[in-house]
């Protein structure tokens, strides 16, 4: 029961640094153009990335299959009852340290770095095989994040370019761009909260007494709490640092973001809001020669680290639950 109640806990801290870290980035560009106050912004992102936390008990299911452990790691490691909680808290750990730091990073990596970590442990610590199947992880996790920032920057760029071309300016502003803006946020907010929950629940459905609906409900909660008391300081990096905005580039990077992790969450690909986001934040800042790239190169080194950092916590709180006889 202890443990049931400890990975609960955990899966909560998570969802809720989730949160903290990521709720902003689907209208990263309503505040950073000026189209709406940082105010506005975050309870328009919070509310949409909610419904999508809902909905994805219904739509994005799929994503169950990829975060549970299995096929990464042998059965005998992803049943144990120290597997999950580690993978939640190292995950938890790894955001809260980012947030903290203002850091837009992935939970998606953060997660794939601690489930890493748990095979690296086991293998250390000899008992039972826990040989990490690096195949799987590399093409099922690590090639869909690693690829999707990359597609992001050059459709923003190309988007971007082609507009121009066409003789469009992007800088009048007008109520239809405002509205069109507005809307594609809030669906790319409602992309995220379909592409990120069920990452976080299958975790929890690890209990086999777990109900999906519970569960589902819980990580949707939590992650509207972290967007509405701990998104600021994240909030800040996404809207103002990475490049200025007019209000017709923001649109074009909300759109894209919009319709790269829709497309992920239909299909059930595990890409990064935050790369997604990001990298079309990126891609007109090149188009526009307006990136600071001073802050662009400080994110990339923070998502670097963030898999490495992932794998060690994991690893150090999974040989300690073992000390501690938790882990068997």
């Amino acid at each position: 029961m202890l443990g049931v109640a400890v990975l609960v806990m955990a899966v909560a801290g998570v969802a809720f640094t989730n949160g903290a870290n990521a709720n902003f980035k689907g209208v990263a560009s309503l505040y950073g153009s000026g189209t709406a106050t940082l105010k506005t912004a975050l309870l328009w992102g919070n509310a949409f990335t909610f419904a999508g936390s809902l909905f994805s008990f219904w739509i994005a299911s799929g994503l169950l299959k990829s975060f549970g452990g299995r096929g990464v790691l042998p059965d005998a490691i992803v049943q144990r009852p120290a597997f999950a909680a580690t993978v939640a808290l190292a995950a938890a750990g790894t955001s809260f340290l980012a947030t903290r730091l203002a850091f837009p990073v992935s939970t998606t990596h953060a997660l794939t770095g601690a489930i890493a970590g748990c095979g690296l442990a086991t293998t250390i610590l000899g008992s039972v095989s826990g040989k990490v199947q690096w195949n799987i992880l590399m093409s099922g996790f690590l090639f869909p994040l690693l690829v999707s920032p990359l597609i992001a920057i050059v459709i923003a760029w190309l988007f971007y370019k082609l507009l121009a071309l066409a003789s469009i300016s992007l800088e009048s502003r007008s109520g239809l761009l405002d509205k069109l803006h507005f809307t594609s946020a809030g669906a790319a907010s409602f992309a995220r909260g379909l592409n990120d929950t069920p990452k976080m629940v299958a975790i929890l459905l690890l209990i086999p007494e777990a109900h999906p609906l519970f569960a589902f409900g819980l990580v949707a909660v939590m992650i509207l709490l972290g967007g509405i008391f701990d998104a600021k300081n994240v909030a800040e990096t996404l809207g103002k640092k990475i490049t200025e905005l007019n209000a017709g580039e923001g649109l074009v990077a909300s759109f894209i973001t919009c319709v790269l992790v829709s497309t992920a969450s239909f299909h059930s690909l595990p890409v990064s809001t935050t790369h997604v986001s990001v990298g079309a934040l990126v891609g007109i800042g090149l188009a526009n020669r307006k990136a600071r790239w001073r802050m662009i190169g400080e994110i990339f080194l923070a998502w670097i680290t963030t898999v490495p950092c992932g794998l060690f916590m994991g690893m150090v709180i999974y040989l300690l639950c073992s000390l501690l006889g938790f882990a068997t």
